[in-house]
């Protein structure tokens, strides 16, 4: 994105603070310059690509984070909604996350899958990144489970195919994850998952180094600075089934150093009522030696979807939605209450 050194031009002498203030974010303005459709070969490329701002109506703010909102808009003409991600330049600049916002857009402008979200079309003008997404109306998962207190196992189960799908989908594209966590899972309306926010997701040669996450869900090889790769995103697997059924994540502490130790010792105390081979599952994904943890070995996912916790899913269902929908209740309606992905 040239915005980001238009802007910084643009700054000048500025203080930081200053720029901040100069641009505090908004609805969109009405108007804006031509639109760049999200390329060839893309989701966006089944899309209408001509797009202008004011070829939308904003109907409410949905989500609010550190350097931006989401907006539910609607098409004047053709009514459908989306989302529609309003980043303000001069606070991404100020708070150095340029890169993930380059992250997330080169990551969704070449996925397409029914368990990520969609981006349809970019924009920015001199004060705003604009980004048109797909609208998911159900909420994250993560509500829904604090609101549950924890799923039982067909619920885990569910949810859990569905994610490996996505996870196995992202890494044949040499593209890893790294922030799988229940609030980067959303619900569409009948309750299947997509999984949002890819500001930290990275295309990979080999390994990266940065250390990037929520501290509950990095893995050991992350917390060391060895260096990491796909095999993140197995463990995060671990963390977030053991979370659902548990309603707790396996290693939590008061703050985050305390966190790392726990993560490093590699002891887990599972809850009685917890299923014999889903522990078994947990155990495997969660090894702190990378080398030996499941998925992450010759097999790869495949070894994660013959495991016996999984063995009545039809994995050729999963990824066509036509896995039974354990869970009635969703989120809708508490979508104002969350970040929607900013």
């Amino acid at each position: 994105m040239d915005a980001f050194s238009a802007a910084k031009a643009k700054m000048g002498a500025k203080s930081g603070g200053e720029a901040a203030a100069a641009a505090g974010v908004a609805a969109p303005p009405p108007a804006a310059p031509a639109p760049s459709p999200a390329g060839p070969g893309s989701p966006a490329a089944l899309e209408p690509a001509a797009y202008k701002l004011e070829d939308l109506e904003t109907l409410a703010t949905v989500g609010t984070g550190t350097f931006g909102r989401v907006h539910l808009v609607r098409e004047k003409m053709g009514k459908r909604y989306f989302a529609l991600k309003v980043m303000s330049i001069p606070d991404v600049i100020r708070l150095k996350q340029e890169q993930h916002v380059h992250n997330e857009k080169s990551v969704l402008k070449e996925v397409n899958h029914p368990f990520l979200i969609r981006l349809f079309w970019t924009n920015h003008d001199e004060r705003f990144l604009y980004m048109l997404m797909e609208y998911v109306p159900g909420g994250e998962l993560f509500s829904y489970l604090r609101n549950m207190g924890r799923f039982n196992n067909s619920t885990g189960l569910f949810y859990s195919a569905e994610i490996i799908c996505a996870i196995e989908y992202l890494h044949s594209k040499e593209i890893v994850y790294r922030d799988l966590k229940p609030e980067n899972i959303l619900l569409d309306k009948e309750g299947h998952i997509k999984l949002t926010d890819f500001g930290f997701a990275k295309k990979l040669v080999d390994r990266t180094w940065t250390l990037c996450g929520t501290p509950e869900y990095l893995a050991p090889e992350v917390i060391q600075s060895k260096g990491h790769g796909r095999a993140v995103d197995w463990w995060a697997l671990g963390i977030l089934i053991f979370e659902m059924l548990s309603g707790f994540p396996p290693f939590f502490d008061d703050n985050p150093f305390g966190i790392y130790q726990k993560i490093l010792a590699g002891k887990i105390d599972f809850p009685r009522h917890l299923d014999l081979y889903v522990k078994d599952l947990i155990k495997k994904l969660l090894v702190v030696d990378r080398t030996r943890r499941l998925g992450n070995m010759k097999n790869g996912a495949d070894d994660v979807k013959r495991h016996r916790w999984f063995r009545s899913i039809d994995w050729d269902a999963v990824p066509q939605r036509r896995l039974k929908v354990y869970s009635t209740k969703y989120c809708v309606g508490h979508h104002k209450e969350n970040s929607l992905f900013i």
